[in-house]
Parts: C-alpha cells; sequence; structure tokens
C-alpha cells in the first residue's frame, strides 16, 4: 500500500527515517505559519482577518503537501510563498489599488494556467531544458539562499545602513542560542546521528527555555473561521491590462522559483538520471500548480514548494511518506499551532544553515575550468541570496550564460538549445519592461 500510495520500496527506504524527515521539513517550515498572516495582517481592516489567514495557511499547506505525496509522490513540502506573498499585498493591493480579492482572483487564475502549462508539460520542458551545470549551481546558489535566510531568522546575520549586512552583537540570548544550536546541529550530522537535524531542532529549543528563549504558554486553540475569506474573487476587472500584469507576475516568480528548488532538492536526492532528467518533475509541478489554486480558494497567497524541504533531504526522506508527514503536521498545527509556534527561529535557523552546507556539494559537477560555465553559475548563486529571490538568480544566471556562449563564436552557440534561446528571449523581455 505504501508503495502504491507513496512510492515507498521497503527495500530502499525506511518508515522512521521518512516521518523524521518529514517532521524536520515541517518544523523549518512553520515560521510560515506566524510570517504569513502577519504580512496579510496589514488587510485585516480591508476585510481580511489574519485569524482566516492563519487556517487558509495551514490547509493550503495541508493540501499541497498532500498532493505531492499522493500525485506526484516526492518528499517535498509546499506552502504559501514568501516573497509573493508580500507582493500580494504592498504590491496589488496597496501599491495598485485593488482589493485582496481581485489579487486571490490573480492567484486563481495564475494556479489555472500554471495547470495548463504543466500539462501540456512546458514546466517539464523547461526545467529539463536548464543546462546541466546550471542545474547544479541552482543547488548551491539555494544552498547559500537557505543559509542566508537561517542566519537572518535566527538574528545573527542583520541589516545594516552602511554595509546593507551585518554581524549581530552577541549580548541577545537569542543570538547566544542560535550559535549553541548551529554547533550541535553540526556535531550530530557530523557523527552521522538518525535524524540529528530534527534532534538539533529539538534539542535546542529545549535549550532555549531557561534562557528564555522558548515559550511555553499553551498548547492547544481552536482554528479561527475560515468563512470571511473562501472563495472570495472578484471578477469584474479580468481581462484588464493590470490583472495581466499581476497574473503573469504571480506566473514568472512561480515557475522560476518552483522548477529552483525541484531541480535543486531532486539532485541531492539522487532523483535525476544520468541525462540530467529529472524523475517525475511533471507530476512535481502539477502538485504544485494545483496547490496554488486550492490556495486561492481558501483565500491565501501563491502556494508553492519550499527550499526548506532540503532539510527533510538532508535526513534521509526520499519518497511521498515524507510530504504526507509534513501534511499531517500542518493538520495538527490547526489546533496545536501555540506548540508548534513555540519552536523559536534560534532553534530553526542553525538547521537551515547546516543543510546549505549540504546543498553546496552540487557545485562540484559545474565545469569550473570553463569560464563560459562558470562565470553564469557564479552569477546564479551569487545573486539568489542578495537578491533574495531563485527566480531572478535563474534568470539573469540563464542570460549570462547565453551571452558567454555566444561570446565564443559558433563553438558556443552550437551548446545553446532552442528552449534556452527561448527563455533567453523571454527573460531580457521581462527585465527590459521592469525598467520601462
Amino acid at each position: 500500500m505504501l508503495q502504491r500510495l507513496f512510492g515507498f520500496d521497503s527495500a530502499q527506504h525506511q518508515v522512521q527515517t521518512e516521518i523524521y524527515a518529514g517532521v524536520t521539513t515541517f518544523l523549518t517550515m512553520a515560521y510560515i505559519l506566524a510570517v504569513n498572516p502577519s504580512i496579510f495582517s496589514a488587510l485585516e481592516p480591508m476585510g481580511m482577518p489574519t485569524g482566516a489567514v492563519f487556517t487558509a495557511t495551514v490547509l493550503a499547506s495541508v493540501v499541497g503537501s498532500m498532493v505531492m505525496a499522493v500525485y506526484a509522490k516526492k518528499p517535498f513540502g509546499l506552502a504559501p510563498g514568501m516573497g509573493i506573498n508580500a507582493f500580494f499585498v504592498f504590491t496589488v493591493c496597496f501599491g495598485m489599488g485593488y482589493s485582496w480579492q481581485f489579487a486571490l482572483t490573480a492567484v486563481f487564475i495564475e494556479g489555472v494556467l500554471f495547470m495548463f502549462l504543466s500539462l501540456f508539460k512546458v514546466r517539464e520542458l523547461i526545467a529539463n531544458a536548464i543546462p546541466a551545470g546550471m542545474k547544479s549551481a541552482i543547488g548551491g546558489g539555494i544552498g547559500l539562499f537557505i543559509a542566508f535566510i537561517g542566519m537572518q531568522n535566527c538574528g545573527i546575520v542583520v541589516g545594516n545602513e552602511s554595509t546593507q549586512v551585518a554581524l549581530a552583537d552577541f549580548d541577545n540570548p537569542s543570538i547566544i542560542l542560535a550559535l549553541i544550536g548551529l554547533v550541535i546541529c553540526g556535531l550530530l550530522v557530523v557523527r552521522n546521528v538518525k535524524g540529528g537535524i530534527l534532534w538539533g531542532i529539538l534539542l535546542t529549543a529545549l535549550i532555549g527555555i531557561p534562557m528564555g528563549v522558548t515559550h511555553l504558554d499553551k498548547f492547544v486553540s481552536a482554528p479561527p473561521s475560515l468563512a470571511p475569506i473562501f472563495l472570495q474573487f472578484e471578477w469584474r476587472h479580468i481581462f484588464s491590462l493590470d490583472m495581466l500584469i499581476v497574473v503573469l507576475t504571480f506566473l514568472f516568480v512561480d515557475l522560476f522559483d518552483t522548477i529552483g528548488t525541484v531541480i535543486a532538492i531532486s539532485l541531492k536526492a539522487d532523483l535525476v538520471d544520468q541525462n540530467g532528467r529529472i524523475a517525475g518533475v511533471g507530476r512535481m509541478l502539477m502538485a504544485d500548480a494545483v496547490a496554488t489554486t486550492a490556495g486561492a480558494c481558501l483565500g491565501t497567497s501563491t502556494t508553492t514548494t519550499y527550499v526548506e524541504s532540503a532539510t527533510g533531504v538532508a535526513v534521509g526522506g526520499r519518497t511521498g511518506l515524507t510530504a504526507l508527514v509534513v501534511s499531517l503536521c500542518f493538520a495538527l498545527a490547526l489546533f496545536l499551532g501555540p506548540l508548534f509556534l513555540s519552536i523559536p527561529a534560534a532553534a530553526t535557523g542553525p538547521a537551515l544553515v547546516i543543510v546549505g552546507v549540504m546543498m553546496c556539494t552540487n557545485t562540484i559537477r559545474v565545469q569550473w575550468e570553463d569560464y563560459t560555465e562558470a562565470i553564469p553559475a557564479f552569477i546564479m548563486m551569487l545573486l539568489m541570496p542578495l537578491s533574495y529571490s531563485i527566480s531572478d538568480g535563474i534568470m539573469l544566471g540563464i542570460i549570462m550564460y547565453v551571452l558567454m556562449k555566444a561570446g565564443i563564436g559558433m563553438k558556443g552557440i552550437r551548446q545553446i538549445q532552442p528552449t534556452v534561446w527561448v527563455l533567453f528571449v523571454i527573460f531580457v523581455l521581462r527585465y527590459v519592461q521592469k525598467s520601462l
């Protein structure tokens, strides 16, 4: 039954490992339960209750991860995406002056378009067309990105007016706990402790109790009603130019964020064949599209495959059973939200840093001695954390790849696939449009 439902093979996989992986992935994703409602809280005066957004966030994560588990049978967790939720609130609603119902309609249309793109294998074609060296660079870039996120979440890296970022002062108990957590997670991984990253998170959280960083106030609470935001669409502007721009923005960001995440984690999980093609990529991308459509119906922004899934893969998750555990954990969070949210960022941040190290191992596949490969790969890796965007890193990396290959003449031009040429033109036009 496990084989049929989740792709679990008892000869290759262990139930205990998949459970460890699922819980680990959930704990590193759980911050979205607090962050997504907090971003949407700006819309509460406009009739979008924060409590309802919390419930929508949980249910979208449950549905998305469950579809990934059963349909795609891969170890990835899904939840409303960061970055795109801020675009939803602050650009579409406040910047452009549209209602949140308009923005939800745009997300719904994007999800439907994604389903068609996945059905006709357009997204799969794009994923498989990206050159092998660039795929490895995506893994390394995402490793740097999630390590940067981990450092920020736990407060080790902070903003600075002069240098943009800086190292925090070590006079805060939360920072001290994060450094302790980094050592604990690192040592558990070095010593090959089974489920080491998960145990590192839990041990760090426990140490945080006497330090006053981890707070356990209550364990259970009833979920707020979803009614105010459920199926709240606005169709009167669907043929406007603004709707087209918003839908395409959602589409671009989600498309390349998801492709980048799927490529990077699939490489780490050895889900890539000898030709560089990702096993089951079409089903993974379809699961992502279904999750986005369902999330819009529930009342939240684009639901996407989470880069934090790399933590579960690092623990050993390889099948849909891992995603099932993620889904069940989110379901429990409907009622045990206070317990899960009591685990501080100082405990989960170090885990992301360690996983970032693991993701960077993919970079050995980049042909660093060939500068037509190395320069685009490095630009891609560098820009993901610095631009805080997987999609921008991929797009600018591909642009640089084509320019470097074409710059050496016919020998390089012959190495560029037709699909990559099409992507190059689309990406250049996108940045030209953004600059106008």
